[in-house]
């Protein structure tokens, strides 16, 4: 039986920094993919916002995040541009109504967005906002709901009980069909080759493999990603 799923990311590249691999196998099994991604990902890089004068990179951006979804096997990408690294200004209840239309419209048995404690605001934003729209009233759809890490901002978060990401979940990525879906996450990243950084920056190709191969280790295979469990009804 197929399952529906939906990504919920802050930026685009959250979503194949943290479960690119594990898309492409829920695609490969014949689940229904979904991505929704929140914030443009771009005006936070100028002293003031001003998505006008960066239309084309945001349109470029845009399109990337259709094309990589597109390779890993996405059925639909939808992007809502909220303002990047300054979703805390807005109203929590905006993003979760947004969601929940989305929600109510897919209907998905799996959700997977961000770990609570990421260093990135739009994350932890993020986060809030997808566990209240997942929120179990009758009738609700999700009964998997998975947090990911996303490199450069899970691990640069100050360690301590309450934020510290100890993946209890693993997903395997080092199958299949004709290339590994390790090695479709590294593809769909160099898509998104301007949000790369070289090694041994955490959002570097290089790293982000050899996050997957520590992650694999603790679960007894080649590679995998790592998930936090939110929910899980059976």
């Amino acid at each position: 039986m197929s399952n529906i799923v939906l990504i919920i990311a802050a930026h685009p590249d959250d979503e194949v920094l943290g479960c690119g691999g594990t898309i492409a196998r829920h695609a490969s099994q014949g689940d229904d993919v979904h991505i929704l991604i929140m914030a443009e990902g771009i005006t936070s890089r100028d002293s003031k916002r001003d998505a006008d004068s960066r239309g084309k990179d945001l349109s470029i951006l845009a399109e990337t995040a259709q094309k990589t979804g597109s390779f890993l096997g996405a059925k639909t990408v939808e992007l809502l541009s909220y303002p990047d690294n300054r979703m805390d200004t807005l109203p929590l209840l905006d993003l979760i109504k947004a969601m929940e239309i989305r929600l109510e419209r897919i209907k998905p048995s799996i959700v997977y967005t961000h770990h609570h404690a990421d260093l990135n605001i739009d994350h932890q934003v993020t986060h809030q906002a997808v566990i209240t729209a997942c929120r179990p009233y009758p009738g609700q759809s999700v009964r998997t709901l998975l947090f990911f890490e996303v490199p450069s901002s899970t691990e640069w978060q100050i360690a301590s009980a309450a934020s510290l990401f100890v993946p209890n979940w693993f997903v395997d990525i080092s199958g299949g069909d004709g290339e590994s879906f390790l090695e479709k996450k590294i593809h769909a990243l160099e898509m998104y080759n301007d949000e790369m950084r070289p090694f041994p920056h955490p959002r570097s190709h290089e790293a982000v493999k050899y996050l997957s191969f520590v992650r694999g280790v603790s679960a007894g295979v080649e590679a995998a990603e790592g998930y936090r469990l939110g929910k899980l009804l059976r």
